[in-house]
Formats: C-alpha cells, sequence, structure tokens
C-alpha cells in the first residue's frame, strides 16, 4: 500500500482519509512529551496522562468533524454554483435569495478550514511540548484555559490585549 499526498501535503495511506492517518500519526507521536512536561501557571497541578489523553482525542474529533463540515460544504458550494448559472425565469429575489445562500455557505466553509488549522496546530503543539504556551509572552496559558478550550494559543491578557486592539 503506497502513501500518497492530500491537497494539504500530508501524506495518507492509500484510500484512508487524512484525518485516520492525522490521528494515527498525533497517536504515535503522544510520547514525544512526557504530560508531566506540558507547561502549566504556577500553582497548577502537571499535567496527568489522562488529561492529555482526553484534550488530544477532544482536538481529534474536532478535527474529524471539522474535515466533514468542510467537505459538506464545498459538496453544498458545487450544488449552488450549478443551480446559479443562467437563471433563466428567476426574478431579483430569486437571484439574490441564491447569492446570499452562496456566500453564507462560503463564509461557513473558511470559517471551518480555519477552525481546522488551529486544531491541528494544537496538536503540533501538544506533540512537540509548546501546548499550553502563550505564543506571544511565552509564559504559560494555564491548564483550566487550555481544557477548556483547546486550541488556545494565548494566554488571557494577551488574548484581551489582542481583542482590543481589533
Amino acid at each position: 500500500m503506497g502513501a500518497k499526498k492530500t491537497a494539504g501535503g500530508r501524506n495518507t495511506a492509500a484510500g484512508e482519509p487524512a484525518s485516520v492517518t492525522a490521528t494515527a500519526v498525533s497517536t504515535a507521536s503522544a510520547a514525544a512529551t512526557p504530560p508531566g512536561e506540558l507547561p502549566v501557571r504556577p500553582g497548577e497541578d502537571p499535567w496527568t496522562e489522562e488529561e492529555v489523553t482526553a484534550a488530544r482525542d477532544e482536538l481529534e474529533g474536532e478535527t474529524a468533524r471539522l474535515t466533514a463540515e468542510i467537505t459538506s460544504s464545498e459538496t453544498a458550494l458545487v450544488g449552488l454554483m450549478r443551480d446559479s448559472g443562467g437563471g433563466a425565469g428567476d426574478d431579483d429575489a430569486d437571484t439574490g435569495t441564491k447569492n446570499i445562500t452562496r456566500e453564507h455557505e462560503m463564509a461557513l466553509a473558511a470559517n471551518a478550514r480555519e477552525m481546522l488549522e488551529q486544531t491541528e496546530r494544537a496538536l503540533q503543539r501538544l506533540d512537540s511540548g509548546t501546548y499550553g504556551l502563550c505564543e506571544i509572552c511565552g509564559k504559560p496559558i494555564g491548564k483550566a484555559r487550555m481544557q477548556a478550550f483547546p486550541r488556545a494559543t494565548l494566554c488571557v491578557e494577551d488574548k484581551q490585549k489582542q481583542e482590543r486592539r481589533g
């Protein structure tokens, strides 16, 4: 069985979806950084094997869900683009409704792609041992925040600063 490159540049075993291979790869590399070595804030207990497994499972589940959502949106977009062709017999309201529906579906797909990228980045950070470190200040984000929002890349302080800047 050979490997092939997907559009995202990931190798997959022939016939397997990228998410299945990504799950196998990330699970295999889970031992790369021992859970107790992941960053935590002062006063927090170190990450346990069970907590890391739960975070990884949630992220991998989110990867599968988002991949399916993107596929569904792309399928819907193909249909919408095909149906928007001539518009013979459509009045302005029909055309406007089709345009709004198409734009809405495109926005959903773009949002799902962005969330998928964040989720995949979180899995990479989990494997590399940088999961839980703020990408701006380098300080620990906090285990509780990471458990509540596993894709977090910024500590609360830097996230608030970023949101204020717009």
